[in-house]
């Protein structure tokens, strides 16, 4: 009797240390084939890459990017004239991927921050409140990508762009 406990300890052990070994494995998240590339589209800012290293959960990657954003100002006319301030901005965008897309924990992602908010007429420089400004283009400084899994950050990288 025991022997058979003794025995049975030994396999939920065993068992035990191969289940942290499973999770220790996924804990090496990894940009797979280098650091992920970046598209300026203007308005918005996406990336693209491949992870390696993944567990068996649903994966979340946020993207977060910085920059200055240039308006135009718009009479009542319909007239433009260039805004005279540099706007700054943070957008961002995710994407959740469910484990069961996980293939041999690889995955690839595309994700696109969300556009500006339009500023006031104040805010872009306008002579006065009578004008609307338009955020027409953004200078992205920096971007930085967060992948979450089990409600854990698990690979995080800054990149000046």
């Amino acid at each position: 009797m025991k022997q058979t406990r003794i025995k049975s300890r030994a396999v939920v052990m065993v068992g035990a240390l191969g289940v942290m070994a499973l999770s220790a494995l996924a804990a090496n998240v990894r940009f797979k084939g280098g650091n992920p590339t970046f598209t300026d589209n203007g308005l918005t800012l996406s990336t693209a890459f491949c992870l390696s290293g993944l567990g068996n959960q649903d994966v979340t990657v946020t993207i977060t990017a910085a920059g200055q954003g240039s308006a135009t100002c718009i009479n009542p006319g319909g007239n433009e004239a260039p805004g005279l301030n540099k706007i700054p901005l943070t957008l961002s965008g995710s994407q959740t991927i469910s484990a069961t897309d996980i293939k041999n924990g690889n995955v690839c992602f595309t994700v696109t921050s969300a556009g500006p908010t339009q500023p006031t007429a104040k805010e872009a420089g306008c002579p006065n409140n009578n004008f609307d400004a338009e955020i027409t283009d953004v200078a992205f400084s920096q971007a930085t990508v967060t992948v979450m899994q089990g409600g854990k950050v698990v690979l995080s990288k800054t990149v000046r762009l």
